[in-house]
């Protein structure tokens, strides 16, 4: 949830967000999770067996095993992508810092490239009069976005069009797996040992990037605008929906 709640609290009125946010925690996130706390204490069972004190209510096991696989399956790719970046990172040359490599268009443009052009010392030449220049649309996108959408994901022109099977990320989806299986392959004795691991590794990792993230120029400002609210998002439908999706 690290990398996707900042970005709800961004979408849906910064600190506004956390009022739907507590309402959706107090009302329906914590009673459903003391609900299956209390289960699954009363009769250390799973998902499915759990539901035998009321066969009527058996439905809601399979559907929590489905969800679960699911949000398996989904989080791996997640897991999938991260490897792919860690791996592509141990270069000299980051590949998504530059726009020089073949997979770029025409349109990327990287600060690193053009720094006059960013600091406004080198205005930018257009055909045509003042007026024809300040209607001028220029469609600008980063190496970043297009590393990931070119030369990642190879996206295709159309849905139609399946495009082909990346090996590289296949194969990091399948380390990704394997990983998951060495946690979980002597169920609690194995995992309980992971745990020790991703239960303190991430706050580590979290405190560095915290401490360059406010070190950065203009990091005040992009806390204030994350933290400043804005009431009239509250009553937009969307952003209860977005509350209650994460808490579940």
């Amino acid at each position: 949830n690290v990398w996707r709640f900042p970005y709800l609290c961004y979408r849906n009125g910064g600190g506004a967000f956390m009022f739907p946010y507590f309402i959706m925690l107090i009302f329906c996130g914590i009673p459903l999770f003391f609900m299956e706390l209390s289960f699954g204490q009363f009769a250390s069972q799973g998902c499915l067996g759990v539901w035998r004190i009321s066969p009527m209510f058996k439905g809601v096991g399979y559907g929590m095993m489905v969800v679960s696989t699911y949000i398996g399956i989904y989080y791996n790719v997640v897991i999938c992508i991260a490897f792919y970046y860690f791996f592509s990172s141990m270069t000299p040359v980051l590949p998504w810092t530059y726009c020089n490599n073949p997979w770029n268009t025409p349109d990327c443009m990287s600060v690193l490239d053009n720094p006059n052009i960013t600091n406004g010392s080198q205005p930018p030449a257009l055909p045509g009069n003042v007026s024809q220049a300040l209607n001028q649309t220029l469609k600008r996108t980063s190496p970043s976005e297009e590393y990931w959408r070119l030369y990642v994901l190879k996206l295709s022109d159309d849905i139609g069009n399946f495009g082909e099977v990346r090996l590289p990320l296949l194969g990091c989806l399948g380390v990704s797996w394997v990983v998951v299986f060495l946690c979980l392959i002597r169920g609690v004795k194995s995992s309980g040992k992971v745990v020790y691991f991703t239960a303190t590794f991430p706050y580590v990792v979290l405190t560095i990037l915290f401490i360059r993230g406010v070190t950065l120029e203009g990091a005040f400002t992009g806390i204030m605008y994350y933290l400043t609210p804005q009431w009239d998002k509250i009553l937009e439908a969307k952003v209860w929906g977005d509350a209650a999706s994460q808490i579940f």
